[in-house]
């Protein structure tokens, strides 16, 4: 097995947005805000190349929304899904399976292209499978008034339509330990139904893919949680359990927002689980 960091691009939100009740006095100790008041996020994908599959775990933003939409999102520098995954040796026709840990549209909008003559749209991947889990595929296509406005139909029933969804097998707990992919999977509620966690056991050491559940460093502490969450208390339990077991199990978090760093660790602490270390993904694995 081969894991690679794909950087899709970078964007900007709010702050005040991103942190739910934190005051800005301190989350901005962590992610500075601009003039006005956006902080810097990563669309950081990952790349697994495990024998004859090559699985994409989220896709970014894409390019087929309107200028009007993008303007929302301050998207800057030089990074794209077709170069980063150049840059490893790879196209994306190559991809086997595309894992998506939601269908909010910075994590599934790179999936969907026009088509040639733009009069609709097609899968960006055409020899992948589009992996989502039933409990989520049903809240994002019938989207409750809070989400609707992350929960794009360009962006998510070209997948069905074009026979190429499927769906992980799900059982009675938030927590897959095999799934047809080859790593575990943990279902957490919080942000949104049934968020898909990838941990993947890599040169001897468990790598997460954080998706939502943790978004940047500045977001560990258990009340700093997102405004966009849907259940905010919910997913501060969700996060204690977690953070708690990747302390003490020592995790790799690789995090998919943070502009700034592609991995941390936890630890433990009289003030609760905290920041341990930062590292680039190459100074570890490679």
């Amino acid at each position: 097995m081969k894991i690679y960091p794909i950087e899709t691009g970078n964007f900007k939100l709010d702050g005040g947005a991103m942190f739910g009740v934190v005051p800005k006095s301190i989350w901005q100790r962590t992610n500075p805000a601009d003039a006005n008041n956006m902080i810097s996020m990563s669309m950081r994908s990952m790349l697994i190349e495990d024998g004859n599959r090559l699985i994409l775990i989220d896709t970014g933003i894409g390019n087929k929304q309107s200028d009007k939409f993008f303007g929302y999102f301050h998207l800057y520098g030089n990074y794209s899904l077709d170069s980063s995954l150049a840059k490893y040796g790879f196209h994306r026709d190559d991809i086997t399976d595309v894992f998506l840990t939601h269908l909010h549209f910075d994590h599934c909008g790179g999936s969907i292209q026009w088509n040639k003559d733009r009069t609709g749209y097609e899968p960006a991947f055409k020899n992948a499978k589009f992996w989502s889990n039933k409990n989520h595929w049903q809240w994002a296509t019938q989207p409750n008034p809070r989400e609707k406005a992350s929960f794009l139909s360009e962006n998510i029933n070209p997948m069905e339509s074009s026979g190429q969804l499927a769906f992980v097998a799900m059982n009675d707990t938030n927590f897959i330990a095999n799934s047809e992919l080859g790593f575990s999977i943990f279902l957490p509620d919080g942000h949104t139904e049934k968020q898909m966690i990838p941990q993947i056991r890599y040169k001897g050491k468990t790598v997460v893919f954080m998706a939502d559940l943790l978004p940047t460093v500045g977001h560990i502490p258990l009340p700093y949680i997102m405004g966009y969450d849907t259940r905010p208390l919910l997913t501060m339990e969700e996060k204690a359990l977690f953070l708690n077991k990747a302390a003490k199990e020592k995790y790799y978090l690789f995090l998919e927002h943070d502009a700034q760093h592609e991995l941390c660790t936890v630890k433990e602490t009289e003030k609760g689980v905290r920041l341990d270390k930062t590292f680039s993904f190459s100074e570890i694995f490679e």
